[in-house]
């Protein structure tokens, strides 16, 4: 592909538009159970009027666009009442949970470095559960994760955490909820770990932060998570899920300012302008900023709390069906309305192949620690009226795939690679295997139930580099 000598009529780069959506996921169909967060038709025309009104603005400079800092400053404001942070908490927006996780993490590192300058290898505890984005954080940040294991119901465990601490940590992570299977870690009491020992905890609460406070309003038994909590000393939250805003539209919230200030990035050690960041990025489009404003409003305590209502009954419902199954089993009791489940009697993976062949989408998740591979489910307000649907064709995609058999080359794999040196394999050993596994090539598979189970069957370590090989090779 090369840039065109001369320039493409309107129309026609319309069509290919059009014409590359081909193969996305169909998320107005309300059949997507992840990934696309719907708040309907009305909402979601408010939200992009707002996004294509603040298009341009650039929030590289507030004080050029002091509107972007308006919406900013309120946005924060609801979000500290909502969470009950106090007059002393403070936050920023960010384009997305990643990076609200990876400044918070900064910010721990950094605050570390000014008052326990003794330490000289930052590590920060994580349950087993917690969010990919802090491993990311820890590799970016130079930081050590230190990883616990969790109780049956998959929160985090206390005891283990106890014995985990150490003169170098910095932080501890608790969910609220887990992504994978919808449970709140025992904030309140992990953070109390972190205040005895004087260390900051963060609360990730990137999925259910928003709308955990409308289902305890609704008399569900939500733990306590947020600030309230003592010890509780920042959290992320995104706007782009269950406060249905357009994407990408996330917060950082700080317990007070002290802390905040070690996120914010200044310099000027250069010949241009000077450089002040709120968050990673530099340049980034208001439109954002501008859609979740008008969303949040467009909505209200009223909205939210009848879109809550409505995913409640539609989550019991499917864990209910679900459970009802003999051949599929609930992971987890979830406190949210996301959950997992599994089957150790059929492949789960040929299963979410039918599935999402006939127009639904369902996550897969590999084997890791004590959970095993197993469907994810995020229930979306678009998903509530598919929900009698939904459970009648799983039934029937049970049994489609009764009779599919696991493949051969998984164990096969899983034997050989069980017990190898994963640093000690050269590039060409990992290209072998990705040909192999026939997950080479230049495209995406048509079906992903074989290359599910051969990830599956290998040890994390090898996943990831089989990954980042496979991705670097497709791009």
């Amino acid at each position: 592909m090369k840039l065109p000598v001369k320039g493409v009529d309107k129309q026609e780069i319309l069509d290919r538009l059009d014409s590359f959506k081909a193969d996305d996921l169909d998320w107005k169909s309300g059949k997507v159970f992840g990934y696309i967060f719907d708040p309907g038709r009305e909402a979601m025309e408010v939200g992009k009027q707002a996004y294509m009104k603040y298009l341009t603005e650039n929030a590289l400079d507030f004080t050029s666009f002091p509107s972007l800092f308006k919406f900013e400053k309120e946005i924060v404001e609801m979000a500290i009442d909502h969470l009950q942070g106090g007059s002393q908490a403070t936050g920023n927006f960010t384009n997305g949970g990643t990076e609200s996780i990876i400044l918070a993490v900064k910010s721990a590192r950094d605050r570390a470095r000014k008052l326990k300058p003794a330490i000289k290898e930052p590590e920060m505890i994580l349950p087993i559960t917690a969010h990919a984005a802090f491993h990311k954080a820890a590799r970016y940040l130079n930081v050590k994760t230190k990883l616990i294991g969790v109780d049956k119901n998959f929160r985090a465990d206390l005891a283990e955490l106890k014995k985990a601490v150490s003169t170098n940590t910095i932080l501890i992570v608790g969910s609220a909820p887990s992504y994978a299977h919808g449970v709140i870690d025992p904030i309140k009491d992990m953070a109390a770990v972190a205040l005895e020992n004087n260390i900051l905890f963060h609360t990730d609460a990137c999925v259910g932060g928003f709308m955990l406070p409308f289902f305890k309003k609704l008399g569900e038994p939500v733990p306590e998570f947020d600030f309230s909590v003592p010890g509780v000393t920042s959290i992320s939250m995104d706007l782009h899920k269950y406060a249905y805003t357009p994407k990408g539209a996330s917060l950082v919230l700080y317990r007070d300012r002290e802390l905040r200030k070690h996120q914010i990035f200044a310099c000027s050690d250069w010949t241009g302008y000077t450089i002040i960041n709120n968050a990673i990025l530099s340049s980034r489009s208001g439109g954002p900023m501008a859609a979740a404003y008008a969303v949040l409003n467009f909505l209200g305590e009223d909205g939210y709390l009848d879109i809550a209502k409505n995913k409640i009954e539609a989550t019991k419902k499917l864990l209910e069906g679900v459970e009802k199954h003999p051949d599929l089993k609930i992971m987890a009791n979830p406190d949210f309305c996301m959950f997992s489940f599994t089957s150790h009697t059929i492949n789960i993976f040929h299963l979410i192949d039918e599935m999402n062949s006939r127009g639904w989408y369902i996550q897969p998740a590999l084997s890791y620690g004590p959970s095993r591979h197993n469907i994810h489910l995020s229930i979306n307000h678009s998903n509530v009226e598919w929900v009698d649907a939904f459970l009648e064709e799983l039934y029937d995609c049970v049994e489609a795939v009764r009779s599919k058999p696991s493949g051969e080359l998984a164990p096969a794999i899983k034997k050989e690679f069980e017990n190898r040196d994963i640093d000690a394999m050269s590039d060409e050993e990992v290209k072998q295997l990705l040909e192999l596994g026939a997950i080479s090539g230049d495209g995406l598979p048509d079906v992903f139930a074989e290359v599910n189970e051969i990830l599956d069957a290998l040890p994390a370590k090898l996943r990831e580099r089989l990954l980042i090989e496979y991705t670097n090779g497709i791009f």
